[in-house]
């Protein structure tokens, strides 16, 4: 193992800089005062005080209700289908994960403007809406087109995990509960539910993040009328130029990350004792 300690250098260097040293500077960006030179940077809590003011809260608080509202669409959308797709053979199961993975190989911006083009006034559904003889539809930048434009992109990290704990499910246990004299319902929620919880666990968590810190989706599906987490740390940085504030809103999002994949192991090592 030894002879090979000398390959992974290289990557720790690049880590480094790339990761690590930008890391360092949002954390004294977040703690020090707007404006002061870098040789007289003073350490503060002000950006964080200023987080909670009533305009930032208003953001939190949209950010979270599209964030559970898309999540649990994933996951009352996402879960069956994961379901169904566990019950495949295996050579089955391989090709159907990779049609649901196939969108992902697609630019995250590609795939929204996508969906502009869909359900725009002038789009595909709002022609064929016309062509039946109706009047158009107003779909875009609305909570709809946003959320509609989250579900989809961020569905296959809820199929995903979802369907890794289906898969490994001793499918004995399913048949030991039927002998036993429990209905499909019975059977379900003691054994196969709480044998995925892991799974549904892993894709809230990674569904509930990404969909509060997105930015492209809110703001293209949003007419810019959405400001989400994601894209107050972006007017932050870009337009407002106040780097202390959005270093001190990135900081805290990194730190809610940091803590939910400290669960998400968590919930993975208590899968594999159960195993």
């Amino acid at each position: 193992m030894k002879q090979y300690k000398h390959l992974i250098k290289p990557y720790v260097i690049w880590a480094f800089f790339i990761l690590v040293i930008p890391l360092i500077l949002i954390a004294l960006y977040a703690f020090t005062k707007e404006g002061n030179e870098v040789l007289t940077w003073s350490f503060t809590m002000g950006n964080f005080a200023k987080f909670l003011e009533t305009t930032y809260l208003n953001v939190i608080l949209k950010s979270f209700k599209l964030g559970i509202i898309t999540t649990a669409l994933c996951l009352l959308l996402g879960y069956p289908l994961a379901y169904f797709i566990s019950r495949y053979s295996e050579k089955t199961q391989s090709l159907l994960i990779m049609l649901v993975t196939i969108p992902m190989w697609i630019n995250l911006l590609l795939r929204t403007y996508a969906w502009m083009n869909i359900l725009s006034d002038h789009g595909i559904i709002n022609q064929f809406i016309t062509y039946l003889g109706f009047d158009k539809i107003s779909m875009m930048y609305t909570d709809f087109s946003v959320i509609l434009g989250l579900v989809c992109n961020f569905m296959p990290f809820m199929i995903i995990p979802i369907h890794t704990s289906l898969s490994k499910m001793d499918k004995s246990l399913i048949e030991a509960a039927y002998d036993l004299g429990a209905n499909r319902f019975q059977t379900f929620w003691r054994v196969t539910w709480k044998l995925s919880t892991p799974g549904v666990f892993n894709g809230i968590m990674m569904v509930f993040l990404m969909a509060i810190s997105s930015f492209v989706i809110p703001k293209l599906l949003g007419g810019g009328q959405y400001t989400l987490i994601g894209n107050l740390i972006e007017t932050q940085f870009i337009s407002v130029g106040d780097w202390n504030f959005g270093s001190a809103i990135s900081l805290i999002l990194a730190v809610i990350i940091v803590i939910s994949m400290g669960l998400m192991k968590r919930m993975d090592k208590l899968e594999k004792t159960e195993e």
